[in-house]
């Protein structure tokens, strides 16, 4: 059970937590599968957010399993005939000399989506190059996004946001999936008001409203970065393996950055809308499916946010 709680302590849009685990006690395997409980059907149409959290979760088991002492082999999309089940970790006997990725495993619980003001610190080159390898490592691309990129990028963020506040279907998957104060249902997933963040006075952070442009009294104002720092991950193909790789990637990356003092949080705005995330890659650097933007700096931590009790994601049979 452990396990499974380390793997679902990763992130997911809207903390929808897609996931589900089921573990083999014959074959000490487990198997990941979609919960179509946390899918976004307006925002998310296709799956494909639902396979990079889902991604996600499977690189924070891997460097559990890792950090257990354990080798594992991991297989994605191991049954064409049963699309759901997303991948599966075969634990194979103890762990050899070599220890990736259990040296990621201190930052399992510590890294959280951070909404907040982050200083406007340049992240220093050795920094970016390890996080460049993180996602590489996983076979994904990472770059920053500079000069005309950069404003075209939080351009579309700006786009999207805007999109996002005056859809009724977006304006649906949000309601359903974030928590005010006053809300009577269980804190077991979604974002809870008190992890929305302060909104904007002024800067050029993308940064989404989780309270939909609706005002919450009390809420904090603040200033935001000019120059924020985006990082943007992408796939050479964009099909459910290239999915699950980029989450696999996003957790590393975001592990290895929360390692190295950085706060994070996620840009997907424009990555919901088909008619913006085309442009949202830089085409002078032979980018091909942008897959995911994260905002990185130095500020305040995360604040924890609900998950399901393992009980309620985990089947364990004989």
């Amino acid at each position: 059970m452990a396990l499974v709680r380390d793997a679902t302590a990763a992130p997911s849009m809207h903390n929808a937590q897609p996931w589900r685990f089921q573990y083999s006690r014959r074959n000490r395997a487990f198997h990941l599968r979609a919960d179509l409980r946390g899918a976004l059907p307006h925002s998310d149409p296709v799956l494909r957010a639902l396979h990079i959290g889902c991604g996600a979760a499977l690189m924070n088991l891997r460097v559990a399993v890792a950090h257990e002492g354990w080798q594992a082999t991991t297989r994605v999309l191991p049954d064409p005939s049963d699309p759901m089940l997303l991948a599966s970790v075969t634990l194979t006997g103890p762990l050899g000399d070599e220890d990736d990725p259990a040296a990621l495993y201190p930052a399992v619980h510590t890294r959280h989506s951070s909404r907040y003001p982050f200083a406007e610190t340049e992240i220093p080159m050795s920094v970016r190059t390890a996080l460049v390898d993180a996602a590489d490592q996983e076979h994904v691309s990472l770059s920053f996004a500079s000069g005309w990129h950069l404003q075209s990028v939080l351009d579309l963020a700006r786009e999207g946001e805007a999109r996002n506040l005056t859809d009724a279907g977006a304006a649906a998957d949000l309601d359903r999936f974030t928590r005010r104060a006053d809300d009577t249902r269980p804190a077991t997933e979604g974002v809870p008001e008190y992890a929305f963040g302060p909104r904007r006075r002024i800067g050029k952070a993308p940064m989404r409203d989780f309270a939909g442009g609706k005002s919450i009294p009390g809420r904090a104002t603040a200033d935001f970065e000019t120059s924020p720092h985006l990082a943007l991950l992408s796939t050479s193909r964009d099909r459910p393996v290239e999915w699950l790789r980029t989450g696999q990637a996003v957790e590393r990356v975001l592990l290895r950055a929360t390692l190295e003092g950085l706060a994070a949080s996620f840009v997907t705005q424009a990555l919901e809308w088909h008619d913006l995330r085309w442009p949202l890659r830089d085409p002078m650097s032979g980018m091909a499916y942008m897959q995911m933007v994260l905002r990185l700096g130095y500020g305040p931590p995360g604040t924890r946010t609900p998950r399901r009790p393992v009980q309620d994601v985990l089947d364990i049979e004989p």
